[in-house]
């Protein structure tokens, strides 16, 4: 499969045609961004890091009933996946207190919750994804209510699926942002689950793993994303 024209530039990504229509290849960069693109910086090995870490986690998460467009991995950048139409919701999934949360709730980070929580954003850089509900992304026309329907259910699924995985490898999931997308009338997992998208925290120190490391000048950013790979034990 060879790349054709390049479709899209993203923060994070490169997306190119193919030969086939319904595919396309996903080229993982090393740049990072936060706070809607005002902090710019080079996380090295990133790319290679998320993209694989993707793949492995979309192909654990097959085998428990939830589709992704994951078609092959190319190589340690570079991705096939199913052309989907992405609904234009970001979908956070939240185990405890943290970032953006803590601060609207003048809670201390790191309080674990009763239950997970779930929370959808409006994918839209310019209004910087304001939060909203089901009902907002009803009246807007996001998404359907039977779509709203399968991506709470795959959401809550991929959460209790990725606890569970991470706590085997010592890692606390603080909370994570994932992105849905249409596919011949079928609502499938797209985009990225990687320390870009994950707070990840190590259970014995609670050392942050994640991209919040790059947001706050915490120092070790690609240590701590080369620490999860190593956990990953991805051959």
């Amino acid at each position: 499969m060879e790349k054709k024209e390049l479709l899209y530039e993203g923060k994070a990504k490169k997306v190119y045609t193919t030969e086939d229509p319904d595919v396309l290849i996903v080229d993982y960069k090393d740049d990072a961004t936060a706070f809607n693109g005002l902090k710019k910086g080079t996380i090295v090995g990133k790319g290679a890091i998320n993209n694989r870490m993707t793949n492995h986690i979309f192909k654990i998460l097959e085998t428990k009933g939830v589709p992704t467009h994951l078609v092959e991995e190319l190589s340690d950048r570079e991705t096939a996946v199913k052309k989907v139409e992405i609904v234009p919701l970001e979908v956070i999934m939240r185990n405890f207190s943290a970032g953006s949360f803590a601060k609207k709730m003048g809670m201390e980070e790191g309080v674990k919750f009763i239950q997970p929580t779930l929370e959808f954003s409006y994918k839209n850089d310019e209004l910087g994804d304001p939060f909203i509900n089901k009902y907002y992304a009803l009246a807007l026309g996001l998404a359907t209510e039977e779509e709203i329907e399968a991506i709470t259910k795959y959401a809550f699924i991929v959460n209790e699926v990725m606890k569970e995985y991470f706590d085997s490898l010592g890692i606390e999931l603080i909370d994570f942002k994932i992105e849905f997308g249409r596919y011949h009338g079928q609502i499938i997992l797209a985009d990225e689950v990687s320390p870009d998208t994950c707070r990840l925290w190590d259970k014995e120190t609670h050392e942050k793993l994640d991209k919040d490391r790059f947001r706050r000048d915490l120092g070790n950013v690609e240590d701590a994303y080369q620490e999860v790979f190593r956990r990953l034990g991805i051959q």
